[in-house]
């Protein structure tokens, strides 16, 4: 297992984190059958979509805030309960394919961590599947 630090800056935004994970399959996944992607935080996710046009991320993330608005009254008053809402409509958990040391993914996906409470430190934890 490897773990990738990341240091957000907004309170939500979508961070493309592709090359990191290749890198590290790269790197110890000659014989890996997948790779799982995890965030180990209540108020973040990870998810693969399209990485090509940057104005995705954005509209995902307009559209979360809509449906799940921070301002909205929670019954829990951390102040971040939108955050925990979000973090669960996109998982924390990803698997991707890997053959011949290299990950399966479609020509415009890329895998990001998504923010829901930052800016923070986050860490994300790539595991080989064998």
């Amino acid at each position: 297992m490897r773990q990738i630090i990341i240091n957000t800056t907004n309170k939500c935004q979508m961070l493309d984190i592709t090359d990191q994970v290749a890198r590290i399959v790269k790197e110890e996944g000659r014989d890996a059958a997948a790779v799982l992607i995890n965030a180990p935080h209540t108020t973040a996710g990870i998810t693969v979509n399209e990485c090509a046009d940057p104005t995705v991320s954005e509209d995902i993330l307009e559209y979360l805030e809509k449906r799940v608005p921070t301002s909205h009254n929670f019954r829990h008053s951390e102040g971040n309960s939108d955050a925990h809402i979000k973090s669960t409509l996109t998982g924390v958990t990803k698997v991707v394919p890997v053959v011949d040391g290299k990950m399966v993914l479609g020509t415009w996906q890329g895998i990001f961590f998504a923010e829901f409470d930052g800016p923070r430190t986050r860490k994300i934890f790539v595991t080989l599947l064998h």
